[in-house]
């Protein structure tokens, strides 16, 4: 009798959390990766894009006509996306900043996975090992985003396999919608989190022929594969979404869909040969906004962002206030009725604002800083610093950064640097820059905001292996993209080295270097003072794992005397390199 009045009273208690758990939303957020502003149809920019599926999302929910990443580059706006905290706050500035910080923070997987989410992650990573996916929140990791082996604990179909190595079977977008929809199908029952990072359309442009095909006619070949690259991920939208109608899922699920950051234009955008140029232009569009990849400038970081949730947020509407990435984690956590405290996030519920329940703005201010560069948005007011220059914009007339009109207007400008100022107090490390302007930045201001000629390589008369913070290429090419130095071989598989003499550094010299190549074995040689020439003696061997993860060797050079010549000789027949720091070591 006890028994029985004990099930009884467990029945409904478990109907009721039956009942709770099917009722929380399901939250798929898709990233994609140098997108530009013009390259989503419903935009109405260009007319050679093609993206019905993306059109369709975007007719069923909101188009968010200023919506911003919270950097201009890879691994920070992933940082402040997953964490909902702004990535500066924890000390991962740059794609060559520590993760240490960001290790320590909770994820909006790890929020949501506590709240009994099926919590997976697809594609580009870019924060750390892949095989360390799952510490971060993620269940099940599906990381392709390349033709080469990627670290899965999924199969393509969803099935769970030993957290290790997956070769590719499919085009790497491709195969990411599809373990995505399998998981759809796997969990249809149950509330799940999907982040689904496409790493397109950045290079390598490897769209297949059959993508590239859908876009004939004359157009630079870059171009052509951007769009075919961009072509699949649509598909891919298609097939999630088609796999949320046929399990009843289309009203039970809120999408994000955001750009990382805007395209890298390299200035020209020069259709240089598809292989062999990973750092050139990615044949995306920032049009109508106003620079590119690396600046705090519209076209840097305003990007195409689509919300989507049919049966609560009203479809069809083109929503004006700003908005950021960092409001994803702040809606999850509310529609999921996760708790969180004060400065746990730094984003906003977006719900009721779309829904028309609150008719303010979320934010009254956004605010950004990367490397040399600041900035705030308050209203349709904007304050953009690089280095020393100071531009005052307002988007309402002058989306573009056209015409800057601190000199008409120098109270707000005055009132916008204070507030920017006391939100850079809060930083880690504080301050309105971290350093000064690199001339990368400043011919990209002087081509962009100030309309001064910029020429191109080619009329610069740069060699193709031109010095990179003072590192040159013997046998190879050097470049830096994105703050990662890029070196490859002229002979496919061996030969070719970085090399760097104008130095001196006081021995012994402690060695980092944080990289991806071949496995096998490289070396760093040292010259010292009185040396005429390399001595046998005067090198170190590394070695390097099979991964397609960043690996970290540290080492002291045991100088004697200064050092005044250093070679580095990676395995394989490249490498890329972001961090290659020699300095004095500790006594």
């Amino acid at each position: 009798m006890i028994r029985k009045r004990i099930l009884h009273f467990l029945v409904p208690l478990l109907s009721i959390t039956v009942i709770c758990r099917a009722e929380k939303p399901n939250l798929i957020l898709i990233y994609t990766d140098d997108h530009g502003y013009a390259d989503l149809g419903i935009h109405g920019v260009r007319d050679d894009i093609k993206t019905p599926h993306l059109d369709a999302l975007a007719r069923s929910g909101v188009v968010a006509k200023n919506g911003y990443s919270t950097a201009p580059q890879c691994v920070p706006s992933r940082g402040g996306l997953l964490t909902g905290r702004f990535q500066g706050r924890f000390g991962l500035d740059s794609n060559n900043s520590p993760l240490d910080g960001f290790n320590q923070q909770t994820t909006v997987a790890e929020r949501l996975r506590d709240a009994g989410y099926e919590t997976a992650q697809f594609g580009k990573w870019h924060l750390g090992p892949t095989t360390e996916i799952p510490v971060h929140g993620f269940k099940h990791v599906f990381s392709q985003n390349a033709q080469r082996p990627f670290s899965a604990n999924i199969t393509l179909d969803g099935q769970d396999r030993p957290m290790g190595d997956l070769p590719p079977t499919s085009y790497h977008i491709d195969a990411c919608s599809q373990s995505a929809a399998a998981i759809i199908e796997r969990y249809h029952d149950q509330p799940f989190f999907l982040y689904l990072a496409y790493r397109a359309p950045h290079t390598p442009l490897d769209a297949p022929q059959s993508y590239k095909d859908r876009f004939p006619g004359e157009m630079p070949e870059r171009r052509r594969a951007a769009l075919g690259m961009l072509a699949a991920i649509d598909d891919g939208v298609g097939l999630i979404t088609e796999t949320l109608k046929k399990h009843g899922l289309t009203e039970k699920t809120l999408i994000f869909f955001i750009g990382d950051n805007g395209a890298p234009l390299k200035i020209h955008q020069i259709d240089s040969p598809l292989q062999g140029d990973a750092g050139g232009w990615d044949g995306s569009i920032n049009e109508p906004m106003n620079g590119e990849k690396g600046m705090l400038s519209e076209g840097g970081m305003h990007v195409p962002f689509l919300i989507a949730w049919p049966g609560t947020i009203p479809g069809g509407q083109v929503y004006d206030p700003a908005v950021s990435a960092l409001d994803v984690a702040a809606t999850a956590a509310a529609i999921a009725g996760i708790g969180t405290k004060p400065g746990d996030l730094d984003g906003v519920n977006l719900i009721p604002h779309l829904k028309g329940e609150v008719t303010t703005p979320p934010h009254e201010a956004l605010h950004w800083r990367w490397m040399a560069q600041s900035a705030i948005r308050e209203g349709n007011w904007k304050l953009l610093r690089g280095g020393e220059r100071e531009y005052l914009y307002d988007l309402a007339t002058d989306p573009g950064e056209k015409r800057n009109l601190a000199p008409e207007h120098p109270d707000k400008a005055t009132s916008l640097r204070e507030k920017l100022t006391t939100w850079c107090a809060e930083l880690d490390p504080p301050g309105l820059a971290l350093g000064p302007m690199a001339q990368t930045w400043n011919d990209y201001f002087d081509h962009y905001l100030e309309g001064k000629t910029v020429a191109p390589p080619a009329e610069k008369g740069l060699p193709s292996s031109t010095a990179v913070r003072g590192w040159e290429a013997r046998g190879g090419t050097l470049v830096e993209q994105d703050g990662v130095i890029i070196f490859t071989s002229e002979k496919k598989g061996k030969g070719g080295f970085l090399t760097k003499s104008r130095t001196k550094l006081a021995g012994p010299v402690a060695v980092r270097l944080e990289l991806k190549a071949s496995a096998g074995t490289g070396s760093v040689a040292w010259r010292v003072e009185g040396d005429k020439d390399f001595l046998p003696d005067n090198r170190i061997t590394f070695t390097l794992d099979e991964s397609d993860d960043w690996q970290m060797r540290e080492f002291v050079l045991p100088a004697t005397a200064p050092v005044i010549h250093l070679r580095v000789h990676p395995p394989g027949s490249g490498a890329q390199f972001r961090i290659l720091q020699f300095k004095p070591a500790a006594p």
